[in-house]
């Protein structure tokens, strides 16, 4: 029994080494990929702070500009046949109240169309077709932020990749030595990768952010089109 008992003891700290063991490890590689990434010098922490601040600024316009466009966009698909019965019977209040009821992009610009019903097909057409680009414009809100990091956080990547460039040469010509120490380049050789690594990374993600937001736009655009285009149909048919 009390050997079974130092067993099970021994076992326990065993375990015991080997979990610390592997969690000292772990900080090792997070603290030494920290220094790797902060290892510039005071200029190229600066940049790769300011990077930074993109790639965070990048993900957040990213995601807040995909649930918006998300929950804005949805529609009633029932709304325009609702639409069509109450013109054909005549129920215009009726059916300029269902469109201040439904707080949709589609039933503000057709509640538009039907407040200038009566007058020139071209006053209710220039209507709708401003109150389309007053939504289309609440979508497109930051969106060209987006399109400004992808180009800015290469660009700010390769500025870091000449400062440290600059960093490593200087290095070489303040040597005196006819034998190079790698160890005295690491800082500008770091400075230059990592920026260019981080830099291009926001790129990226800035880019698809960017083309995926235009696309459900423009996807978006073409709807109200086709809803304006139904809505003009429905006051051209015959009484």
């Amino acid at each position: 029994m009390f050997h079974l008992l130092q067993t099970n003891v021994a076992a326990v700290a065993d375990t015991l080494n080997n979990a610390t063991t592997a969690v000292e490890t772990v900080a090792k590689e997070e603290t030494s990929l920290f220094s790797i990434i902060f290892s510039g010098g005071i200029i190229g922490q600066t940049i790769m702070t300011i990077i930074f601040i993109m790639l965070f600024f990048t993900i957040y316009l990213y995601l807040e500009r995909l649930f918006t466009i998300r929950n804005f966009t949805k529609s009633d698909d029932n709304f325009m046949s609702q639409i069509k019965l109450l013109l054909s019977q005549g129920k215009v209040d009726n059916a300029r109240t269902l469109c201040q009821s439904t707080n949709t992009p589609a039933a503000r610009m057709i509640g538009k169309g039907i407040s200038r019903i009566g007058k020139p097909i071209d006053d209710i057409n220039m209507a709708m077709e401003n109150a389309g680009k007053q939504e289309i414009y609440k979508l497109e809100k930051n969106v060209s932020v987006l399109a400004t990091l992808s180009g800015a956080g290469p660009m700010t990547g390769f500025l870091g990749t000449v400062v440290g460039m600059v960093m490593a040469f200087h290095e070489m010509a303040e040597t005196q030595n006819a034998r190079i120490d790698m160890s005295m380049l690491s800082e500008g050789v770091y400075t230059a990768m990592m920026t260019t690594v981080f830099g291009l990374i926001v790129g990226i993600i800035a880019y698809v952010g960017y083309n995926q937001l235009v696309g459900r736009i423009d996807h978006f655009s073409q709807k109200l089109e086709a809803d304006a285009a139904e809505f003009f149909d429905l006051l051209n048919e015959p009484v």
